[in-house]
């Protein structure tokens, strides 16, 4: 039984090098990843002696990918917490039952493979290795999402080379890293044999600033002496180490434009190609400044995640993150809780993001007991909190879109937080610091809060909020807009508040992508998995499932949502003219083209450029509307404003930013449907081509369709969002018994052409209600339903929804409507909807959120059609609007399900048509629905009228 005190032993790994700047030289290199040979042993104490030893026979282990989880290969089980660290809080103790996986590789060296220093470099390691390299013990490394190098040239030999690194799913550093995110082990990133030539370089850091007053660079390298670089543009040739060029006419690096200068940093033994940023952040009269000019981050966090493959992302997937994030007006990037691999730093700085780089460093679970014992006070962990902080900073130094340091999340407070932010300040003066939880910002450059309400982010920004120290500080929400499931609502409020006041520089939704792990149930259909899934005894449910994509990267309705709030450039009408305002912090609009369409009743009628002048970042002009042709129907006007030219991120064409305005508005409504006489029979009562029970007065039938309903319904499968807070709405609507009405047929009458049936709908076992009379009249085609609702009683809650229910025929599963869309929409996140005609499937209308819910709501409708696929079907108008869902199941097997594959399709249509849905907030973990998007109970009227249709 080989010897493991080092688990439990507070301190950082041993015997690794010192760290530095994470670069690729033209010195050899030797990738290790691929198939190694794995053993896992339910403990430490269980693990094998001697796997270092070339005689040791691996023969009964298995293979294994790395970089790679075991958890995700087949050998034990994924665990999600948030909070709760998933074993006794002891630090710094862990379990006795904890999982050991050891590694083998045996790997030859290239022919060509110099006799020199070598390092071996591991990218990331959870929790904690143990390395050896041919039977020589290397070191000991912890801090999981950190590198670590060992110097092992000596060691080297040209065949069979035999690396064995011992891995420990639990540690002491594991107290460090609770970091709400699955809990997953193994060598996760790259392993790397580097070549490290003598007299080659060693470090170095480049130091390339800006001067916005003068338009001039400054450029410095600080190496060991005999290093230089060059940057052959900028006519910099061989600059020494230690000594400062002036560069004239530099074009600056920013997220908006991310210019970057190719060089080299070199000696007489070694070339490592460099990529220079020019830019200078500082912080000056209460605002974070980057060349000169106040940002606002438009950003996101982000963890990194596969849905098959947990943090091993490969490449392409993050060049598809980035892009995707450019796509959709994402500005900026969070790391969190950790350094992303090195190789996502490479494109934030190339395709153009700012960067909080954060730590890897999080102790959330001793919130939980009141932060007692909490490392971040305590001097057994001095030396790893530092120890963290250093070797990010040291390899991520070099990378200009990094703009701020975090110290960390949610670790509390204390000394070793200090002690880092102190030495960070020190080693690199050029970046502010950020960390949350100091509060008081003592140690920090930045205020910095998470999930602030609107009214507190208001009382920041006008400086009423907080000691005087923070009133003097940029402010960011470094979390806000909880994306999980259907939501987040209110972003256009914040977005309000970044631009009322200059010191609330925006923030970072969390998060970018929902942490579902791809299973397939007993019958073979795909689903993705959260907490509790996995059998965990402790475990946090879905609230891993919290992105503004899905796992499998498809956007959910909130990046659509995100994109049109902070669009950099926004487009507004008013009496007769088009407002253009330049919403970049740094760019100007020259870059865009800006184009127009006329659509009546959702189809173009025309269509032309416009104009605009070249906008500096902050400006904008008034236009006279374009020459339009007359229409007769309701006509808006959509101007957009697209690419000019191909980038990196998105082709000439794409649309970043659109506005609309109406034109024409929408002629008088036709005179309603009536006239027609009602005709009664022991079986049925018949109007107009409605078809009605004569008992209960409920709806049959149309035009020959079979339906049922309709009739109110005030109830919606609760989102996350719902069911988010201390005082979810759920709970309340729950216990007012919204989800189990039930329907009194109080009488029907004729009145002259007219059905009305009266009924009241409430609770059982509670005394408030709601009358709901249904006014029917027709003609010989239409059938026109005039529903008034009068609350009764005093009403404890608001209302889910306000509307109807009905069901159709399965075979209505094309739906074509005139109003907002595409996507969903609901009163507080509906930016991203706009005006016009479209179509779908029933099925296509459904957002396939990881945890059912709520979802596919579909807004300000003029007309809907529902029509099979020979275009028979029914029509419904509003007057004036109405909104709709229509779905497979009912909003109660909606409920009920606790992912997609629970949900089946039934033998009808259900479909709702809407006044209106309560708002959907961010109460997940945040504020809830404000006030003016709250549905409660009120006198209310719901006119549609319902047109068969039969085939063309």
């Amino acid at each position: 039984m080989t010897s493991s005190p080092y688990v439990e032993d507070p301190a950082p790994g041993h015997g690794s090098s010192a760290p530095r700047s994470a670069f690729r030289s033209d010195a050899p290199a030797l990738g290790l990843g691929g198939s190694w040979r794995f053993l896992l042993s339910p403990s430490a104490e269980a693990a094998p002696d001697g796997i270092e030893r070339d005689d040791y026979d691996d023969k009964g282990w298995d293979d294994i990918p790395v970089p790679g989880h075991w958890q995700l290969a087949g050998h034990g089980s994924p665990a999600y917490t948030n909070v709760r660290y998933p074993f006794p809080v002891n630090p710094p103790h862990v379990p006795s039952d904890n999982p050991t996986g050891d590694y083998r590789l045996s790997f030859d060296l290239p022919d060509e493979w110099p006799d020199e220093p070598a390092v071996l470099r591991f990218d990331g390691i959870d929790s904690c290795g143990r390395v050896w390299l041919n039977g020589t013990e290397l070191g000991v490394t912890k801090g999981s999402r950190l590198p670590a190098e060992f110097d092992v040239g000596p060691l080297l030999r040209p065949r069979g080379n035999l690396l064995a690194v011992r891995v420990h799913q639990w540690s002491a550093a594991s107290y460090l890293e609770d970091q709400d995110m699955w809990w997953l082990s193994g060598i996760f990133r790259d392993v790397t044999l580097l070549a490290r030539p003598a007299g080659g370089v060693r470090d170095f850091t480049v130091d390339a600033g800006y001067d916005h007053l003068t338009a001039r660079g400054t450029l410095r390298l600080d190496a060991d002496s005999g290093v230089r670089i060059s940057v052959p543009e900028l006519g910099v040739v061989g600059l020494p180490a230690g000594q400062p060029a002036e560069v004239a006419d530099v074009t600056p690096w920013s997220a908006e434009e991310p210019r970057l200068y190719e060089g080299e940093v070199h000696t007489g033994t070694e070339r490592v190609p460099v990529r220079i940023g020019f830019r200078t952040v500082t912080v000056e009269d209460g605002q974070l400044r980057v060349n000169g000019r106040r940002i606002v981050f438009r950003g996101v966090n982000r963890h990194e995640f596969h849905p098959d493959s947990g943090r091993v992302v490969p490449r392409e997937f993050a060049v598809a993150d980035v892009e995707l994030m450019k796509r959709h007006n994402v500005n900026a990037v969070r790391t969190s809780h950790y350094p992303p691999d090195p190789a996502f730093l490479d494109l934030c700085d190339t395709y153009g993001l700012w960067v909080i780089d954060e730590c890897d460093l999080e102790t959330h679970g001793f919130s939980e007991l009141d932060w007692q014992g909490n490392p971040s006070d305590d001097p057994r962990w001095a030396d790893a909190y530092l120890d963290r902080m250093r070797r990010m900073v040291e390899r991520d130094k070099n990378h200009p879109s990094v703009v701020l340091w975090s110290l960390g999340n949610e670790a509390g407070t204390g000394r070793n937080l200090a002690a880092a932010a102190e030495w960070t300040h020190r080693r690199d003066p050029t970046r502010p610091l950020h960390y949350e939880g100091d509060a008081d910002c003592a140690y920090t450059d930045v205020h910095s809060r998470m999930y602030a309400s609107h009214e507190v982010v208001d009382r920041i920004g006008r400086g009423v909020e907080g000691p005087e120290r923070i009133r003097e500080l940029p402010f960011i929400l470094c979390e806000f807009g909880h994306a999980m499931g259907n939501g987040p609502g209110g972003l256009l409020e914040y977005r309000e508040l970044f631009e009322r006041h200059p010191r609330c520089q925006g923030g970072f939704v969390w998060e970018w992508i929902d942490h579902g792990l791809a299973r397939q149930d007993a019958e073979g259909r795909a689903y993705f998995a959260y907490g509790g899934d996995f059998d965990e005894p402790l475990h946090d449910g879905n609230f891993v499932i919290d992105g503004i994509v899905h796992p499998d990267r498809t956007p959910s309705p909130a990046l659509a949502e995100f994109a049109k709030v902070f669009e950099p450039v926004r487009i507004t009408g008013a009496d007769g003219a088009l407002r253009v305002t330049n919403h970049y912090d740094i760019l100007s609009s020259a870059h865009l083209d800006f184009s127009w369409v006329l659509e009546q009743e959702g189809t173009e009628v025309a269509r032309g450029t416009l104009t605009v002048p070249p906008l500096a970042a902050g400006d904008s002009t008034d236009l006279p509307l374009p020459v339009l042709p007359a229409t007769g129907a309701e006509s808006w006007l959509t101007v957009r404003a697209a690419l000019a030219a191909d980038t990196a991120w998105a082709k000439a064409g794409h649309v970043v930013a659109w506005g609309q305005t109406p034109v024409t508005a929408a002629p008088a409504l036709p005179a309603p449907a009536a006239g027609a006489a009602p005709d009664m029979t022991e079986s049925a009562l018949r109007l107009g081509p409605g078809v009605f029970d004569p008992l209960t007065g409920q709806l049959t039938a149309l035009g020959g369709l079979p339906v049922e309903g309709p009739r109110l319904d005030l109830w919606r499968a609760p989102t996350d969002n719902d069911r988010g807070s201390e005082n979810p709405d759920e709970r309340s609507w729950r216990a007012a018994g919204l989800h189990r009405l039930q329907h009194r047929l109080v009488g029907t009458e004729l009145l002259g052409d007219a059905l009305v049936v009266r009924t009241r709908v409430a609770p059982p076992g509670l005394g408030f209600g709601m009358r709901a009379d249904y006014h029917w009249s027709a003609d010989q085609q239409r059938l026109r339903l005039r529903l008034e609702v009068e609350p009764e009683g005093t009403w404890p809650c608001t209302l889910p929804r306000l509307g109807v229910r009905m069901t159709v025929p399965a075979a209505l599963g094309r739906a074509e409507w005139f109003g907002r869309g595409p996507g969903e929409a609901y009163a507080d996140s509906r930016q991203a909807a706009r005006i016009g005609r479209f179509t779908s499937t029933v099925d296509a209308l459904q957002t396939p959120y990881v945890f059912p819910q709520e979802n596919g709501n579909r807004i300000d409708l003029r007309w809907l059609r529902l029509t099979s696929a020979d275009g028979a079907g029914l029509r419904v108008d509003g007057e004036p609007a109405f909104a709709f869902t229509a779905r497979r199941w009912t909003s109660e097997h909606l409920a009920a399900a606790a992912h997609t594959t629970d949900l089946e399709p039934g033998d009808t249509i259900v479909l709702n048509l809407d006044l209106a849905q309560n708002g959907l907030g961010s109460a997940s973990c945040g504020p809830g629905v404000l006030p003016q998007y709250r549905l409660h109970p009120d006198s209310a009227t719901l006119t549609l009228t319902f047109t068969p249709e039969a085939t063309p």
